[in-house]
C-alpha cells in the first residue's frame, strides 16, 4: 500500500513543473486571448494525451530510450522549431492591418497545441525522466497500475487548474483591441525565446 503522504508529495513536487514558466503555460495565455478559459482546458487535454501514455511507459521501462541523446537531441530540435512556428503564427496574426479580437486562427485548436508542446518538449520529458520516475516507480511497485492512478490524478489536476487559470487571465486582455494586441506581441516573443533557447541548448550539447 501507498503511504498517505505519498499524494501530499506528488503534488508538491509536481507543482515544480506544471506551474513553472514555459511553453504550455505561454500558450495558455495567448489562446485564451482568443477564446477564452476553456483554451486552458482544452490544452491541458491534450497534454494529458501525451503525459499519461509516457508516465505508464516509464513505468515498463521506456524511460531508458529518452536516455539515448539522440532520441532526446531530435525530439528537442523538433519541438524547438514547434515553438518558433508557433511564435510566427501568433505574431503574424497580432500584426495584421485588419487585426480583429472577434478572429479565431485556424491554428489555434488548444488540444493540438496542448500535446505537441508536451510531446517535442525535452524539458517536459526530462522532468518525468529524472524527477518523476521515482514517484512512478514507487506507486508502481506498491500498487501496480492502481498506484499509477493514484498518483497520476494527483498530478494532472494541477495541470488544469493552472492552464485553466491562464488562460482565462489572457482571456481578460480581449476587453481592449490594443491590450490583447500587445499580449500576442509579447507572448510570440516570449515563445520565440523557449524554441530558440531549445534548439541552442541541445546544439551546444552535441
Amino acid at each position: 500500500m501507498l503511504d498517505p503522504g505519498f499524494i501530499i508529495k506528488v503534488i508538491i513536487i509536481s507543482a515544480s513543473g506544471a506551474l513553472a514558466p514555459g511553453p504550455l503555460t505561454a500558450s495558455a495565455v495567448s489562446l485564451g486571448a482568443r477564446v477564452g478559459w476553456r483554451a486552458g482546458l482544452n490544452e491541458a487535454v491534450g497534454h494529458m494525451t501525451v503525459e499519461l501514455p509516457l508516465v505508464i511507459t516509464i513505468a515498463y521501462g521506456l524511460h531508458c530510450i529518452f536516455q539515448i541523446p539522440i532520441v532526446s537531441t531530435v525530439f528537442g530540435i523538433i519541438g524547438g522549431a514547434f515553438l518558433l512556428f508557433f511564435a510566427y503564427l501568433t505574431l503574424k496574426d497580432a500584426l495584421r492591418s485588419n487585426f480583429s479580437i472577434s478572429d479565431v486562427p485556424k491554428y489555434s485548436s488548444a488540444i493540438i497545441t496542448g500535446a505537441a508542446l508536451s510531446l517535442f518538449n525535452p524539458y517536459f520529458i526530462a522532468w518525468w525522466i529524472g524527477v518523476g520516475t521515482p514517484l512512478i516507480m514507487e506507486a508502481f511497485q506498491s500498487m501496480y497500475l492502481i498506484g499509477i492512478a493514484i498518483l497520476y490524478v494527483s498530478h494532472v489536476w494541477l495541470d488544469y487548474a493552472w492552464l485553466t487559470l491562464m488562460a482565462s487571465l489572457g482571456s481578460v486582455s480581449r476587453l481592449k483591441v490594443s491590450v490583447y494586441r500587445a499580449l500576442l506581441i509579447i507572448l510570440a516573443i516570449a515563445i520565440a525565446n523557449f524554441g530558440i533557447s531549445m534548439i541552442i541548448s541541445l546544439v551546444k550539447s552535441l
